[in-house]
Formats: C-alpha cells, sequence, structure tokens
C-alpha cells in the first residue's frame, strides 16, 4: 500500500502550548557562567524533546555463500520531509520524497531494560514492527559509540547496533499500531550499493549513512572493494584498522 497524497486537516500551531502534542518544545532564556567568574549575555534556546529522547538504529545483514553483504531497509512516507513540497526554499530542492529508505530505528521504551541488553531487546522488537524479521535479542550487537541526532535543537541520542540475520526469513511486519506504520515495504540492498545511494542522495538519511558505515568497519568489509579485510593481501591486511568498538567478524560475518 502507497500513500498518494498526504492532505492537511488541522494546522493546530497557533493554538498549541508548547508542552503539548508529541513533540515537546522548551523555550528557555540561559545565561553562560565562565570559569574566569564572568558571564555571558542572556540568550535565547529551545530544545526539542519527544518521549524518551534516545533512540536505537538496528542495521539488519547477512552475508551469503558468495561473502556479499546485504542489508534490510524500510521504505516509508514521512510526513515533515513529505510536506516540504509546500515550502519554498532559497536553496531549490529538485526532489519531492514520496518515500525514504531508511534502517530499522526506534524509541527506548520503559521497561526495555538498561544497558545494551536493553538495546538489544528494542532493536529486536523493532525489526519485527518494522519489516517482519523474527531475531533474538542476543543477535544484536553495539556497532560503536552513541551520537546526538541534532545536538542545536534536540537532546535525542542514537545508539547503533547490529543484527546478523535470514533475509528471506521475513514475515508481515506487525506495526506498532501506528497510522505511521501503515504504508511502506522493506527493501534489499548489497551494502556497498547502498553506501553509494546514500552519498548519491537517494537514501537521503544520516542515520542510516552512519549505521551503514559501521556496519561495514564491523565487519572488515571494504564497500569499495566489495571485498573483507581477509581477502587482502598480507601488508594490507597489517596495515588495517578498525574504528569500530566490536572488530572485525570477517568469515564469521554471517547470518544466523
Amino acid at each position: 500500500m502507497e500513500i498518494r497524497t498526504i492532505e492537511v486537516v488541522e494546522d493546530r500551531t497557533s493554538a498549541s502550548r508548547c508542552d503539548e502534542g508529541f513533540l515537546k518544545l522548551a523555550r528557555l532564556r540561559l545565561r553562560n557562567h565562565y570559569s574566569d567568574g564572568t558571564t555571558s549575555d542572556v540568550y535565547p534556546c529551545d530544545v526539542v524533546s519527544r518521549p524518551g529522547s534516545d533512540a536505537v538504529v538496528a542495521v539488519l545483514y547477512e552475508v551469503d555463500a558468495e561473502r556479499r553483504v546485504h542489508v534490510l531497509l524500510r521504505e516509508n512516507t514521512r510526513p515533515p520531509i513529505w510536506l516540504r513540497r509546500q515550502r519554498r526554499f532559497e536553496h531549490p530542492d529538485p526532489r519531492e520524497y514520496d518515500s525514504i529508505l531508511e534502517v530499522v530505528a526506534g524509541l527506548i521504551e520503559d521497561g526495555d531494560g538498561p544497558g545494551d541488553a536493553g538495546l538489544a531487546r528494542r532493536a529486536a522488537l523493532e525489526a519485527r514492527e518494522e519489516v517482519g524479521i523474527s531475531a533474538e535479542a542476543g543477535a544484536f550487537v553495539p556497532i560503536g559509540g552513541e551520537t546526538f541526532a541534532s545536538p542545536g535543537t534536540s537532546d535525542e541520542k542514537v545508539y547503533f547496533c547490529a543484527g546478523a540475520v535470514k533475509l528471506d526469513e521475513r514475515e508481515a511486519p506487525t506495526g506498532d499500531g501506528s497510522v505511521m506504520e501503515e504504508a511502506g515495504g522493506a527493501v534489499l540492498r548489497e551494502l556497498g550499493e547502498a553506501i553509494e545511494a546514500c552519498r548519491r542522495g537517494e537514501i537521503p538519511d544520516m542515520k542510516t549513512e552512519l549505521a551503514l558505515l559501521r556496519l561495514a568497519d564491523h565487519l572488515g568489509y571494504l564497500p569499495q572493494l566489495r571485498a573483507f579485510v581477509d581477502e587482502l593481501p598480507e601488508e594490507w591486511r597489517r596495515r588495517y584498522r578498525s574504528l569500530g568498538v566490536a572488530g572485525p567478524v570477517g568469515r564469521a560475518g554471517r547470518g544466523a
């Protein structure tokens, strides 16, 4: 099922408070206190928050028998991006984004639990809801540290993990009951091709590009060469250094 158009039924902006709705806006006036005892002028600062603030990104992947790395992305319509076509920008946007490809992601919720185990539990739930992949929480491992999504305006922090799964064992997504997940689907891409699509602007989502690059490093996979590190000449293998927290897994990095 595809979305043909999005109708703005009501614009409640002028009648709503900053602390209403899914996103909440704290409109603050701040003053900096410096180490030399001086202070700054008072200045405005708006902070956008949403429930829980923090989110987990889950890259679902499989390495096939020929050692090609495949990733499963979610295609979805994002109303804020779709509605850009109704605005005027100083730098004209040549594209109308009917849908966007993204990695699986979701807000961390109460009951997920603390630490990496809680993040893995949430990743597994989101995989089932968004793309119909059933995987145990133990299939997901961290790939690098967390990042802030937009530190100038939001306090949201994003955690990254990867899950080795069987991508051909998909079922119908369960969804989360929201209209946001009624349309869309799952798209399979080769890892290097997906990264190239990000660079071309065809996958215009920052968390997705970052997650795919982290997955490549986690696997010890060089997308430009379509090769793993252990396939390189010995001299180059010695010089290779993974930038991730979790080291390269080479031949072990196949779908569970």
